[in-house]
């Protein structure tokens, strides 16, 4: 199931249209989406002290699709947090839409996350006192701009949610609650959204459902999808996988079928690649 197109126009040449992402010949439209070089992140001190991330170097470009897995400890949240600017790394440095976050107060980095990154968790984080519209429309709000109920009522749309906007969290199943989510992180036009296990709170059939709308938020509107999942299957609508071990990249595969993914899953967690990775 992909993006719905929306029956809505949006006139005069001022605005930007639904359909894409801001695409000005500017310096920041040419960058990557997400870039992360010798990222390490260490938690405690001394002989206890835990390597999360051991030098991540990555480069991702706009408008793809990113799924990352790994066994349990690998590094995943911490990689996703530290990516997202909730967490600074112990070295290094991470650059979202060619902007240098390492350095930002904590301010500069709550504006950021408002204004230029999307957020689609496992649980869906609705307020439920707030309508569906008021829902999406919130990072707008909090980020002190225009709340553009016009681009609401389309992503509400594109989400097969039209006419829905009125009704209250608790009234939708959690597929239409996650789909509100990805409504409300679509909703700024961001330079990444990042997904932590989106599906993992729903059906083997709704699961599709969402994931094939992330899909179509990438083919159709050009967004950029940082994804961590356990599941083959939902990591094989990505782009490309990569596979966290020990708190390095230690492989990647391009756009795969569900059984080839789980496949490479397996050969991390062997005892001979864990002996290696720990070596």
């Amino acid at each position: 199931m992909g993006l719905r197109r929306s029956r809505q126009r949006n006139e005069g040449p001022a605005q930007a249209s639904p359909d894409t992402y801001d695409t000005t010949t500017t310096a920041a439209a040419t960058t990557a989406a997400v870039e992360l070089r010798g990222v390490r992140r260490e938690y405690g001190r001394g002989a206890g002290a835990v390597q999360a991330l051991r030098g991540i170097d990555l480069s991702l470009p706009r408008g793809s699709f990113t799924a990352v897995m790994g066994p349990s400890g690998s590094g995943k949240s911490t990689f996703l947090q530290c990516a997202a600017g909730l967490d600074l790394p112990t070295e290094g440095s991470v650059r979202l839409g060619g902007t240098e976050i390492t350095g930002l107060d904590e301010n500069e980095l709550t504006e950021l996350r408002r204004s230029r990154l999307g957020f689609v968790f496992q649980a869906f984080n609705l307020l439920p006192s707030l309508t569906v519209e008021q829902n999406v429309l919130l990072p707008m709000r909090l980020a002190g701009g225009r709340q553009d109920r016009a681009r609401a009522a389309d992503l509400l749309a594109r989400v097969g949610l039209e006419g829905k906007g009125r009704r209250r969290p608790a009234e939708l199943s959690g597929g239409q609650q996650q789909r509100v989510a990805i409504a409300r992180a679509l909703v700024t036009r961001p330079d990444v959204v990042f997904a932590d296990e989106p599906t993992g709170a729903l059906d083997t059939t709704t699961a599709a459902e969402v994931l094939g709308l992330l899909r179509s938020a990438v083919d159709s509107l050009g967004a950029t999808i940082v994804m961590v999942t356990h599941d083959p299957a939902a990591a094989a609508h990505a782009d490309q996988v990569l596979f966290l071990a020990d708190g390095l990249i230690a492989d990647r595969l391009p756009r795969s079928p569900a059984p080839t993914i789980a496949a490479r899953m397996t050969t991390l967690t062997s005892p001979i690649h864990t002996r290696a990775a720990a070596a």
